[in-house]
């Protein structure tokens, strides 16, 4: 592969990444104000917080293909 095809690949994978980030922020929102509510539905709060660790384990796998192995 060559290196402005690289690039490409990297730059995409970091939209992703921040397309995955808001979508993490969002449902901390959405949790936090469900949580708030006195009559929040558990099942949904339940749905959204699985949603939130399915979506972290996402960014953690980007961010490991983005960042480069280094050798100490």
């Amino acid at each position: 592969m060559n290196s402005s095809s690289e690039m490409e690949t990297e730059e995409v994978l970091r939209v992703k990444l921040e397309v995955l980030r808001r979508e993490h922020r969002d449902l901390d929102d959405a949790i936090e104000a469900l949580q708030e509510r006195r009559s929040a539905d558990m099942l949904t709060l339940k749905r959204l917080k699985k949603q939130k660790l399915g979506l972290k384990d996402r960014i953690a796998v980007l961010e490991d293909r983005i960042t480069p192995d280094i050798i100490a």
